[in-house]
C-alpha cells in the first residue's frame, strides 16, 4: 500500500506551505460554521470550507511545479511582510517604556530617540532632515 501511494504521488507537487495555510483556513471556516447557528452563515462557511480543501488538494495533486512555486512563492513573500510587520509592532511596543520612535517627516524613516532628554533637534540618518521634537 505505501508503495502505491508513493507511486502515485511521483511527479505531484505534494504539500508546501500554502496548501498547510489553506487546509488550516478551512479547518477554521468549519468551525465557525458548527459555532454559528444561523443557516445562511453556517453553509455558506462549510461551502467555503469544502472549496478550500478541494483547491488544498488540488494543488497537492498537481503536476505543474511551475506554477504551484510560483504560487507559493507570493505567499511566503506576503507571509513574511505581515510577520516582520507584527514583529516591528511588537519590538516597539517593548521599547515605549525607554525611548520613543519618530518617523522622519520626509522619508518616513523610523528613528529610535531616548526619553527624558527634554526638546531635541533629530537627524535623519537617511536623509539627513533635522527636526525638533519632544524626547
Amino acid at each position: 500500500m505505501r508503495e502505491r501511494l508513493a507511486r502515485f504521488m511521483q511527479g505531484r507537487y505534494g504539500v508546501d506551505q500554502f496548501s498547510n495555510f489553506i487546509i488550516i483556513m478551512a479547518l477554521v471556516s468549519m468551525v465557525v460554521g458548527f459555532i454559528i447557528r444561523i443557516p445562511l452563515v453556517a453553509g455558506l462557511t462549510n461551502l467555503l470550507s469544502v472549496a478550500l480543501v478541494i483547491y488544498a488538494y488540488f494543488r497537492i495533486l498537481s503536476k505543474n511545479h511551475y506554477k504551484r512555486y510560483a504560487e507559493n512563492e507570493k505567499y511566503m513573500k506576503l507571509h513574511n511582510r505581515v510577520k516582520f510587520f507584527i514583529e516591528c509592532k511588537k519590538s516597539h511596543m517593548e521599547q515605549r517604556k525607554t525611548h520613543h520612535i519618530y518617523k522622519c517627516p520626509k522619508c518616513r524613516q523610523c528613528i529610535r530617540v531616548p526619553r527624558g532628554k527634554g526638546r531635541i533637534a533629530i537627524t535623519c540618518p537617511k536623509c539627513s532632515t533635522e527636526f525638533i521634537k519632544r524626547s
